[in-house]
């Protein structure tokens, strides 16, 4: 076994492999750059080594820095994680001149996989299915034009060494295939420092579902079942499970082998993914494989009981896979939901800040892992279900426009699929996390939407589910009423506590009365107190009876309620009026008055918000990569206007209507702030 392992890595998968490694007993070293001085990852390692300022190009993806750190760290193995050098073959043939271990498969894997056309060309001939498309490099944008309308349309256009959903664009015409043509060559190029692109059939309504494979370097290699990754914004995996709820024992068996008989193909050993598209009649194509750990990879884990960085570790150290195909079994359903830095209700575009406050859920054991020792977390406390998460981050840390925007990986276990959406919804109630514009509404959403308990998903589930974007959960009435008669319990708990304050003049007691008109999301109840005592109240709303029990006080940010027999967790805020709610993916402002109050309330004007109609306004933090008009140019509906670049992700942004360019406030190569004002119309 190693002596010791240096992450070549940052953020939540360092700290997820110095887990791993803790248990095995293997010393660390993480690397850091100016960005990440303070973060998680460098103060859980055992050392630590600076490779340079805060762009990735120029540290963690800076080749000879991580090798410079490898030498003077003494490390004979590295893991290098997902991302940055994990699928580099001249970064694993370096190792192996410095007789240092590439915790991952043989280089020889790596290049054959890394590049999607060759891949695709071993895969057929490895017999496995492949998706119709155009093989060759593409040249110019004609070329792509005349490539796509031979395929037919819709087409995927791809980064040949892409990954992430970056370099990737769908095209359903010519104008399309030359826009997109562009735009994800520009992306591959600054992502990848490789601008070949290729163009493939695309698949309509189909769903996202890879295979996991191990394998040794003795020729053993064995699959660990599917997940099911179909949950995708901009091509990038928001949702995943394990298994896939459309996936029968006979396709499962079949992609199975097909994964298997690629991974044999290339000599492979190590972990490794073999994503497929899957159709509606259950055909399956294969679309790449990825030659590292996936961000997925923890719901494979919860299904199988096995910690998949530890049997890369143990791969690479020389020993053999500890089980065949006949030993891994499937139990139960896992879910992970990824945590991101972008805020839904504005496109999902990408936000920065102070983690002010960052509370998440109480990690629970349950499940194959917990019954095999391998909970990251052995204080944990067993339960029927489980909740795990996976992060890089603590209270106070700054999330930077430099890296990747995921935040954390929040991810449930359950005996069915029901019940793991069920603890998925209920730990994304309890993760509090403030200061930043973050997807946990909308991921709340997801686990509440009907077409997703059921099982109906594809890639477009968002796109089709949310075609007007998001705007915050719509729940029940049946559930606006228990968080009705929940606004009110607590506010007379806060009356009552505002009532006693101490300092009063005397016979200045205020009396907190029992009647009181809640408003929320436009309904309207009149709520009566009908009794209280120190572990609830009574209230009876319209005429319908609740008991609310909590022991919720003003000041904290989470509620836990017993509302008659459902239990509740509730983010709670104060506001003029009432409180600000927040449960299951709604943010709703509950405002409890006076019956009094509450009349006069009806006479109050409406405030309107300003007119930016003629302002073109920056919808994310970022920098301006590209201006596409000019001032007094005339601009139609639709037009691209500039481009903004934020997280490593190129956003083109648009005219929505006609008009004529009055002003330009920016230039190519500035830095804005969200609401800045780009530029102007006549």
């Amino acid at each position: 076994m190693f002596d010791k392992i240096l992450i070549a890595n940052r953020g939540e998968i360092a700290c997820r492999i110095i887990k791993t490694c803790r248990r095995l007993g293997i010393p660390t070293v993480a690397v850091y750059s100016d960005a990440d001085r303070n973060a998680l990852h460098v103060e859980m390692a055992d050392e630590a080594f600076h490779v340079g300022p805060p762009p990735a190009a120029r540290s963690y993806i800076d080749m000879e820095r991580i090798l410079e750190a490898v030498r003077r760290s003494g490390a004979d193995a590295v893991h290098p994680g997902y991302g940055f050098l994990s699928e580099n073959p001249r970064f694993a043939a370096a190792l192996e001149e410095m007789g240092v271990t590439f915790i991952g498969p043989p280089r020889e894997a790596i290049e054959a996989m890394g590049d999607k056309i060759t891949s695709k060309k071993l895969a057929a001939e490895a017999g496995v299915s492949t998706v119709p498309g155009f093989m060759g490099l593409i040249g110019d944008a004609d070329e792509a034009v005349k490539i796509a309308r031979e395929i037919g349309y819709p087409v995927m256009i791809k980064a040949s060494a892409g990954g992430g959903g970056k370099g990737m664009r769908i095209a359903w015409s010519d104008a399309e295939v030359r826009e997109g043509f562009e735009a994800s060559r520009n992306e591959a190029a600054a992502s990848f420092g490789d601008d070949r692109i290729f163009i493939e059939k695309f698949i309509t309504n189909p769903r996202h579902i890879e295979i996991q494979v191990l394998g040794d370097r003795h020729g053993n290699v064995i699959h660990l079942g599917e997940r099911e990754c179909s949950i995708q914004r901009r091509n990038q995996k928001v949702v995943e499970e394990a298994p896939s709820p459309f996936i029968d024992e006979a396709t499962r068996r079949a992609m199975g082998a097909q994964a298997v008989a690629l991974a044999t193909a290339v000599n492979y050993h190590s972990a490794g993914t073999v994503e497929f598209i899957v159709d509606e009649a259950r055909n399956f194509y294969f679309l790449e494989m990825n030659t590292r750990l996936q961000v997925e990879h923890p719901v494979t884990e919860l299904v199988t009981g096995l910690d998949l960085v530890e049997e890369m570790i143990r791969i690479a150290a020389g020993e053999r896979l500890r089980l065949g195909q006949e030993d891994v079994t499937l139990s139960g359903w896992a879910i992970e939901s990824r945590i991101y830095a972008e805020d839904p209700y504005r496109n999902f575009l990408p936000s920065i800040g102070r983690l002010v406050r960052y509370r998440p859920p109480l990690e629970q054991a349950a499940g194959p892992l917990a019954e095999a020792g391998l909970w990251h977390d052995p204080a944990a406390p067993r339960g029927p279900s489980a909740v795990r998460n996976d992060t890089g981050v603590r209270e106070g840390d700054e999330i930077s426009m430099y890296y990747d925007p995921m935040i954390a990986k929040l991810c449930s276990w359950g005996r069915s699929r029901e019940e793991a959406i069920g603890v998925m919804a209920d730990a994304l109630d309890n993760f509090d996390l403030e200061g930043i514009g973050h997807n946990i509404p909308f991921l709340a959403t997801v686990m509440d939407h009907p077409r997703f308990r059921e099982g109906r998903l594809s890639t477009a589930f968002i796109a089709e589910e949310f075609p007007e974007g998001f705007s915050g959960n719509r729940l029940s009435e049946a559930r606006l009423g228990m968080l009705a008669a929940a606004a009110v319990a607590m506010h007379r708990v806060a009356e009552i506590r505002r009532a006693r304050i101490s300092g009063r003049l005397d016979n200045h007691t205020r009396h907190v009365g029992n009647d009181w008109v809640v408003r929320i999301d436009g309904h309207e109840w009149r709520a009566h107190v009908d009794s209280a005592d120190a572990a609830g109240s009574d209230i009876t709303l319209e005429g319908r009876h609740y008991r609310v029990e909590s022991p919720w006080r003003p000041g904290q940010h989470l509620a836990h309620l017993r509302i008659n027999s459902t239990l509740l967790t509730v983010r709670v805020d104060r506001h003029p009026l009432g409180f600000r709610l927040r449960h299951r993916g709604a943010d709703l402002v509950a405002e409890v008055l006076t019956p009094q109050a509450a009349e006069l309330a009806r006479h109050m004007l409406e405030k309107t918000p300003p007119d930016t109609s003629k302002m073109l306004i920056c919808p994310m933090p970022g920098v301006l990569v590209r201006l596409m008009v000019e001032e007094g140019e005339a601009v139609e509906e639709g037009q691209p206007l500039c481009v903004v670049e934020a997280m490593k992700m190129e956003n083109i942004l648009r005219a929505e209507r006609a008009g004529k360019v009055a002003k330009i406030n920016a230039g190519a190569g500035d830095s804005l702030a969200v609401d800045d004002v780009i530029m102007e119309f006549e």
